[in-house]
């Protein structure tokens, strides 16, 4: 993952109802040299494809709490 990029957030765990659309919002407004930290309450497995198709890379972590950190950029 790029180190000099500018880092967005998106905690999807304050969205009432099923985020897919926020985060595919997020996405189509993130720069090349921009990347997303999407925070989740679980880890968003099903996104993965959707990325990759889309020509984005990521990194998943779980943190204390079972919260996942994505870190979402343009491949």
């Amino acid at each position: 993952m790029a180190t000099e990029s500018t880092e967005r957030t998106l905690d999807v765990r304050e969205i009432d109802g099923p985020p897919f659309d926020d985060i595919m919002a997020a996405l189509e407004e993130l720069e090349t040299d921009q990347r997303l930290r999407l925070i989740a309450p679980f880890e968003p497995k099903p996104l993965y494809e959707v990325l990759d198709d889309r020509g984005f890379t990521h990194e998943s972590r779980e943190r204390e709490g079972g919260v996942w950190h994505v870190l979402i950029e343009h491949a």
